[in-house]
């Protein structure tokens, strides 16, 4: 309350400005104006503005002392000095917020500016990444074919091939980053690329067979060439079906020389020739194992739809592989070996085994030393499912079909020219130099180098190793003597119409005494006998 205290020299009332002072801010100054100043980060603006606030109540004393003014004039007077002083605040509180709206549209044309500069850039810089990208899936290809180099080194820069792969497609816009308005009309989210679901679901899958996973590398591949290792989900129907006529023109010659054009360049080749194209067959194997891997993705919600599945393909295009005849298999058996990756000896010694039994070349080269077997007598080969360690990685392998598990008898001839004794090691394999592909299978990079032999001989494209057993089969069949069918198929490991009776027979000396009779009644003329 505002109170009068007497003068002691003139007994006059007068008021106490320095007690006054403080009862007259508490009503004027609002919660909003001392929090204001109780809570602003700038320590200067808050000195200047308690400054001028001190001068203008300066003035006010002053004013009080000279004219004695009354209570309601001092009230006047200090709701003008609020009233002034909170202009001015506005004031400045107006200017501030225009100076930062001007330094935010500043921000914002620069980075409008960056954008339009870095959108130009992907713009100009993307087709050539794209590009690198389809020339490393070349080299990868062509690296894959040569046989210069040894398998450690094919290894390492395959690896490296793959590194550099993985930095440009990380560095590519995804559907949602792409520059100049080419997004999406429907945001789609980021999903697993193409290798690492073929990474995840068929290549670190134990119970896969090599095959599968050999097969599944050669499709991978393929499209990565084509389109790029991209999202899973980029890859649509249209994608599908740009790959499947992409598929269904190239030559049947494709990959299989010493240089290996780009896929779409193959392709184009092959309409200008005429060249002979792959099967439809073909096509629908590459589309079953992408097919596989989608069945998975759609199972765990990461693919909406598989994009592979309902396809119709050619089956009436086919190669009719046939039996050796002996002229071929002169000039096979005579011609120089040219091979690097390994020596002749293993060459000759698993063109031996097929002659003379009529295996897959998948069960020769998988063949163990614990598989050369003494039963009843009879030195047997033991074709079956098994497992190897090698430098600690875990490689499975078993037969094509139930019927593939069998005992076959070794041939005199292949005794004779001492297979055995030639081949026969301490390590886990039979043929201890034969490579291992990248994709694990062993076998793998014999076929490949024996089909650019007989291409090198101008043998026909009719005739390849599978034909050896087409050449055992008639053999057999052809012979005088009385052969039953059915010892036939247990030798080969075909699906016959009987219900199979398993390798617990195979052990028994009669029927082990049958199929040696079989074996031995493998017979060719003698300059073929005597390779």
């Amino acid at each position: 309350m505002l109170r009068a205290i007497p003068s002691r020299r003139t007994g006059q009332p007068r008021y106490h400005f320095r007690r006054i002072v403080p009862a007259l801010l508490r009503p004027l100054l609002g919660k909003t104006e001392i929090s204001l100043v109780l809570h602003t980060s700038d320590k200067l603006v808050a000195r200047e503005r308690a400054a001028a606030l001190y001068a203008r109540t300066g003035q006010l004393f002053r004013a009080g002392k000279m004219q004695h003014p009354t209570k309601d004039d001092l009230l006047a007077l200090y709701r003008d000095l609020i009233d002034s002083y909170e202009a001015a605040l506005k004031a400045q509180e107006d200017s501030a917020a225009k100076v930062l709206e001007a330094e935010r549209a500043q921000h914002l044309i620069e980075k409008a500016d960056l954008v339009t500069k870095q959108s130009t850039f992907l713009n100009t810089v993307l087709p050539h990444m794209e590009g690198l990208l389809k020339g490393l899936g070349q080299l990868r290809h062509t690296l894959e074919k040569r046989e210069v180099w040894a398998v450690t080194e094919k290894q390492g820069l395959q690896n490296q091939i793959t590194t550099l792969c993985g930095l440009i497609q990380n560095s590519l816009p995804h559907n949602e980053d792409k520059p100049d308005g080419q997004k999406s009309s429907s945001k789609q989210p980021r999903s697993m690329k193409l290798s690492a679901a073929a990474e995840k679901f068929v290549f670190s899958v134990p119970s896969k067979s090599a095959g599968t996973i050999k097969g599944t590398g050669k499709t991978v591949a393929l499209f990565t060439e084509a389109f790029g290792d991209i999202p899973v989900h980029q890859i649509t129907g249209d994608v599908v079906g740009e790959f499947y006529d992409l598929l269904s023109g190239l030559p049947t010659t494709h990959g299989k020389g010493k240089v290996t054009l780009p896929l779409r360049d193959a392709v184009r080749e092959a309409e200008d020739n005429g060249a002979e194209l792959v099967s439809g067959k073909t096509v629908k194997n590459h589309f079953s194992r992408m097919s596989a891997i989608w069945s998975e993705l759609v199972l765990r919600d990461l693919a909406p739809k598989n994009p592979w599945a309902n396809w119709s393909f050619d089956l009436t295009q086919k190669t009719n592989r046939r039996a050796w005849s002996e002229d071929e298999l002169r000039t096979l058996l005579t011609s120089k070996w040219l091979g690097r990756v390994f020596p002749e000896r293993t060459y000759r010694g698993i063109v031996r085994i097929a002659l003379y039994t009529g295996m897959r070349l998948g069960e020769i080269c998988n063949l163990r030393n614990e598989d050369i077997e003494v039963l009843n007598g009879i030195p047997c080969f033991h074709i079956r499912p098994h497992t190897v360690e090698i430098d600690g990685k875990i490689r499975e392998w078993s037969p094509k079909t139930s019927a593939g598990t069998r005992i076959v008898p070794i041939h005199s001839k292949l005794l004779e020219k001492g297979i055995l004794e030639e081949f026969r090691n301490a390590g886990p394999y039979f043929f201890s130099e034969l490579p291992i592909s990248n994709f694990g299978v062993r076998g793998a990079n014999f076929e490949l180098i024996f089909s650019k032999h007989k291409r090198r001989l101008n043998l026909p494209t009719q005739v390849t190793f599978h034909s050896f057993r087409h050449l055992v089969s008639t053999v057999l069949r052809n012979q005088d003597s009385h052969i039953r069918e059915l010892w036939i198929d247990d030798l080969l490991g075909h699906e016959a119409t009987h219900k199979s009776q398993g390798t617990t027979q195979y052990t028994s000396a009669i029927y082990l005494q049958n199929l040696q009779r079989v074996v031995e009644a493998i017979t060719y003329p003698d300059d073929i006998a005597n390779w």
